[in-house]
């Protein structure tokens, strides 16, 4: 057994304990601290008696990960609990909080969303120190910036746990944000309070994410510039309601989210057409890295870009390394890193579950449905595209019917005829954005690629979003998902297994 196998199950075992902790064990709210100490003894049992026996080791060593996974759990809720915020939500009382703007404002149509990193608040003419974060809503202007230190008087609240079906409070949880206040009054204190050179450098990140925003909408109309700057910049705020609706339902929205999943099948489509052009595989892997990272710039460094930037990267470096079953175990990696610092992303952020899933099922799954598709000519990598979206699509399919109610029969078509065009959207889209930044006629001039290729997707969508089958309603259990993966799994482990003997034999 080779020691990234004994780590792969130890990394395993500890997001286990974390899936447990999330899922099952608030069924026995009393019995954890009994769980805790019964898995601690029989991990430390079976490693000192049968110290010996490296199996028996390497099992009791995983049980011990196990129980850290929901250790780590509970201290992170725990620590919602003692949130020094949220211990005022919904008391009626007015609060006077002063505190910075830690990330770049969610800026609306006719208001702003800030989230504020508060450093003291004032209650009944009590003050009390607390660093916690609280999401503030106010009108649109005077605006306020990231780095400005604001005086706020209002009441804080409990963020709904259902609007729309769609629960609010825990969306805002895994980002430690467990208190929210709705149009207070609001007195600048200090403008651009930047503590340290990492927050000057985020400032002069988002002054640029801003030239390029400006540059974006002013080269192009909706819905393709809603469309690029959704892809390129994060900025999902500007697509209209029927436009994300015509997205779901041609099963593209993952287009315009920053996720695993988008940044999987960019830099693999690029990294694929770098290597059929002529690239070296350490080049072509290089170069998909740089773009990976300016992505997560023009981004503004949102958490959910460093995500699917981290996961995209182990992604990459496991088809660098030039092997999938590489690619999974970096993936395993990169997740257990990421949960051991966040554990709540893997009950409440969606799209973790989905990046990970995603890039799981590239990686399990297309060197499957490359050998079936072996025959078909590959045009343009369109064989490796369609390859790659339906491993992704069966692994992603039941999260996103429990978590949406919904499912496109159309997209592995939409994607085939989309995907294979993202890169060049997207580098044609920066390129000239960052020229109209310098010279605006000379971007004006070269904007024509990407707006050909950005009329070609909405004209896709919006002829495909027409058709009254595409999309289908479902609604499905906890207990569903568990057998469609349990199902998958054998039917992934049968199909390797024959993959293996049909090398053998030959």
């Amino acid at each position: 057994m080779t020691p990234s196998k004994i780590f792969l199950y130890f990394c395993l075992f500890f997001i286990g304990g974390i899936f447990l902790s999330s899922y099952l064990l608030d069924f026995l709210p009393n019995g954890k601290v009994y769980i805790l100490l019964a898995g601690l003894i029989l991990g430390i049992l079976l490693i000192s008696i049968f110290w010996n026996n490296k199996k028996t080791v390497v099992v009791g060593f995983s049980v011990l990960f196990l129980v850290l996974g929901i250790w780590r759990h509970q201290q992170t809720e725990l620590k919602i609990t003692d949130n020094e915020l949220r211990k005022f939500n919904d008391s009626g009382q007015d609060i006077i909080l002063i505190g910075t703007v830690s990330a770049e404002p969610d800026i609306r149509e006719k208001s702003i969303k800030l989230t504020v990193k508060s450093e003291q608040l004032t209650v009944n003419g009590e003050k009390i120190k607390a660093e916690e974060k609280v999401l503030i809503t106010t009108w649109r202007y005077p605006e306020h910036k990231y780095g400005d230190k604001l005086k706020i008087t209002g009441k804080l609240e409990s963020p709904s746990e259902d609007i729309e079906g769609f629960n609010y409070g825990d969306y805002l949880k895994k980002d430690g944000i467990y208190s929210i206040m709705s149009w207070p009054e609001i007195e600048l204190l200090e403008k651009e309070n930047y503590k340290g050179i990492s927050s000057v450098i985020y400032a002069k990140i988002l002054q640029f994410k801003e030239k390029l925003r400006k540059s974006i909408y002013q080269n192009f109309s909706p819905p393709q510039s809603a469309i690029l700057g959704a892809m390129i910049l994060g900025d999902k705020s500007r697509l209209s309601h029927d436009l994300k609706e015509k997205l779901n339902i041609t099963g593209l929205r993952h287009i315009t989210a920053v996720s695993g999943l988008h940044v999987a099948i960019l830099t693999g489509i690029l990294m694929t057409v770098l290597i059929g052009i002529g690239f070296w595989r350490k080049h072509a892997f290089w170069i998909s890295i740089v773009l990976i990272f300016l992505f997560i710039i023009t981004t503004g460094f949102q958490t959910s870009a460093l995500r699917a930037g981290i996961m995209g990267s182990f992604f990459l470096l496991g088809q660098y390394l030039g092997k999938m079953s590489v690619s999974f175990r970096l993936i395993i990696f990169a997740a257990f890193f990421m949960l051991i610092q966040n554990p709540l992303l893997l009950r409440l952020d969606v799209g973790f579950q989905l990046s990970f899933l995603a890039i799981t099922g590239i990686a399990l799954m297309m060197p499957i449905f490359q050998d079936w598709f072996g025959k078909i000519p590959n045009i343009f990598q369109l064989k490796n595209v369609f390859a790659m979206t339906l491993s992704a699509q069966i692994f992603t399919l039941p999260i996103l019917i429990y978590n949406f109610g919904y499912v496109s029969l159309i997209a592995p078509l939409t994607n085939v005829l989309i995907v294979p065009f993202l890169p060049f959207i997207m580098v044609s889209g920066f390129i000239f954005g960052l020229i109209g930044l310098i010279f605006q006629p000379l971007g004006w001039v070269l904007s024509w690629p990407a707006w050909v290729l950005l009329t070609y997707l909405s004209t896709t969508i919006n002829w495909f979003s027409g058709f009254p089958f595409a999309l289908k309603f479902f609604e499905i259990s906890w207990t569903w998902l568990l057998f469609y993966y349990l199902i998958l799994s054998l039917i992934i482990w049968r199909l390797q297994e024959n993959r293996k003997l049909k090398f053998l034999r030959y």
